[in-house]
């Protein structure tokens, strides 16, 4: 009966090695252009399923690649340090940089506040969304106007009171997959 068992087991082993070569050849086959089209569209309507997911809870990251001022230069910064966070009911926006400490510690600054308004409006045809909402943060009020796409790039814009403009250009990421860094709240 010992033997039965050992030359089964040992036969299964032969048959599942036999099989690592048919299955090898299969994935060397790669799909036709119809179909890596259709899995993309399965893919973007996924992102799109699981970023309306995020922000009806209000937990997301844009991290941001380059900022951008309002004359249009734009320069590339670390993902990092430089983002916008929601966790509802608050947000934190932040910039930093390596070569200077700031006033956050991180080169940069960091605002933190109470979220108001939250709009999303979906865009069904394009996959996409606009988010917009404002933050009371104790060095100002910014109003933020959000592009978020199912490939997760991101755009927003925000702007304050003062007339200044900052353009954050990213991608939009859950906030507990995202690896920022937050540094200290900048205080008027």
């Amino acid at each position: 009966m010992k033997n039965l068992r050992f030359n089964l087991s040992r036969m299964l082993l032969v048959f599942a090695f036999g099989l690592i070569p048919y299955y090898s050849l299969a994935q060397d086959v790669k799909p036709s252009k119809q179909e890596k089209k259709e899995l993309d569209k399965l893919a973007l309507n996924a992102n799109f399923n699981a970023i309306d997911t995020l922000l009806d809870r209000k937990t997301f990251v844009l991290e941001a690649d380059y900022l951008q001022d309002r004359f249009g230069n734009r320069v590339p910064v670390m993902s990092t340090v430089n983002f916008i966070k929601v966790e509802s009911p608050k947000a934190v926006l932040q910039t930093g940089s390596s070569f200077s400490p700031g006033t956050n510690g991180l080169g940069g600054v960091t605002a933190e506040g109470v979220i108001e308004n939250f709009k999303v409006v979906k865009n069904l045809k394009k996959l996409s969304y606009t988010v917009s909402f404002t933050i009371m943060t104790n060095i100002g009020i910014y109003d933020i106007l959000m592009n978020i796409y199912s490939d997760t790039n991101s755009t927003a814009t925000i702007s304050g009171i003062s007339g200044e403009r900052l353009s954050w250009d990213g991608h939009f990421k859950n906030l507990y997959d995202s690896r920022f860094f937050q540094g200290q709240e900048t205080i008027r």
